[in-house]
């Protein structure tokens, strides 16, 4: 008897060719399509995302998934999970940016949703396994970086448990993207040439500023610079700005390059620094919500803290109350409160945290 498969299709080129996969494998698949955002009350909302011929983009998403599944004769079932994206996902992406920190909602989604509540569902319908078209591994239980370097997605899968990837296949984790398109060619999929999506998990590319005005009020004030304690512009809302950001300064009267380095929520400043970047060099970093995935503690790794940047060596300290004490002497540029740090032993995904508290020299940064 076949093993049974529920792949979670995204209406995308890679949940498609991910199925095909599976099938050459010899697996029974089953596609499964999350609803995780009520995209219906978009057109109510500022900064909603524009339609394709009348459709908003998640149904256009769904028509795909539809499309690939009936080529290559999947049933495809659809789920509605918008009441627990809400509780789980996008109340902690808002109360993250209420504190003035710079969250990632799609790590939650991946913890929360993609492998909790969708591989509940899949247990339902009679999976033995549930896959997706993450870029990323599993050798004996532990999470691997995927083979193509640009698309690993092992960055966003640091949350999830090893009792949550038990009975997970990552059918393209493997392969090379061009490889992953050719495939959907050849097959003449409506996803071959389907451009990759960007913006939040299941909420998509829209107007971000806008968008979030549905939610949080602007609360506007004086943009500082750090180093002269004087006035220099004004900010929209502190919940629009990340530590090291240079885009998106509206401050006339100087040509120099400006970064943002912190942020006073109790005086709604926004600090930035002119000319060089001193200010965002820090040394160590204190992480929360540990999801260790490997055999045994260690103290030297690499670690990402973020998810385009280059791994960083670091020394690990485990505190008493579950935390870890993350040292970079050689200091690291715009590590960020709310964003993960993600602990690496060459390709395999030791883990990860949430940045709780970052420092230089050993002291908290007061503009932090």
């Amino acid at each position: 008897m076949k093993k049974k498969v529920v792949i979670g299709m995204s209406g995308g080129v890679d949940s498609s060719v991910a199925a095909i996969i599976l099938q050459k494998q010899g697996y029974e698949v089953i596609g499964l399509f999350m609803r995780n955002w009520d995209s219906f009350a978009d057109g109510e909302l500022e900064g909603a995302p524009t339609t394709t011929q009348g459709i908003c983009p998640q149904e256009v998403d769904y028509n795909d998934a539809k499309k690939v599944c009936d080529k290559l004769g999947i049933p495809l079932y659809r789920k509605d999970f918008i009441k627990e994206y809400w509780d789980y996902v996008f109340t902690y992406f808002l109360d993250e940016l209420k504190k003035g920190r710079t969250p990632n909602p799609d790590i939650m989604c991946n913890k929360y949703i993609k492998f909790d509540q969708f591989a509940r569902e899949a247990e339902k319908l009679g999976a033995d396994y549930i896959a997706t078209g993450h870029y990323c591994r599993i050798k004996d239980g532990q999470l691997l970086r995927a083979v193509d370097d640009n698309k690993d997605q092992s960055y966003f899968l640091s949350q999830v448990s090893r009792k949550q990837l038990k009975n997970v296949l990552f059918p393209i984790g493997d392969m090379i993207k061009p490889d992953v398109r050719k495939i959907a060619e050849e097959y003449g999929l409506v996803t071959a040439e389907k451009k990759d999506s960007t913006g939040i998990c299941f909420i998509g590319e829209r107007n971000f500023s806008n968008f979030l005005k549905n939610y949080l009020p602007n609360m506007p004030g004086d943009v500082i610079d750090i180093k002269t304690n004087k006035k220099v512009g004004e900010h929209i809302g502190l919940m629009h700005y990340t530590i090291g950001q240079r885009r998106g300064l509206d401050i006339g009267g100087t040509k120099e390059r400006m970064f943002v380095v912190g942020k006073d929520l109790n005086k709604n400043i926004l600090y930035i620094e002119s000319g060089n970047d001193e200010y965002l060099i820090t040394t160590s970093c204190l992480v929360d919500q540990i999801n260790w995935t490997y055999d045994k503690k260690i103290n030297k790794c690499t670690a990402k803290f973020r998810y385009r940047q280059k791994d960083v060596d670091v020394k690990l300290e485990w505190l008493d109350n579950g935390e870890i004490l993350v040292r970079y002497p050689q200091g690291v540029k715009a590590v960020t409160p709310g964003q993960a740090c993600v602990f690496y032993d060459g390709e395999v995904c030791l883990g990860g945290g949430i940045i709780k508290e970052v420092r230089k020299n050993n002291e908290k940064l007061w503009y932090l």
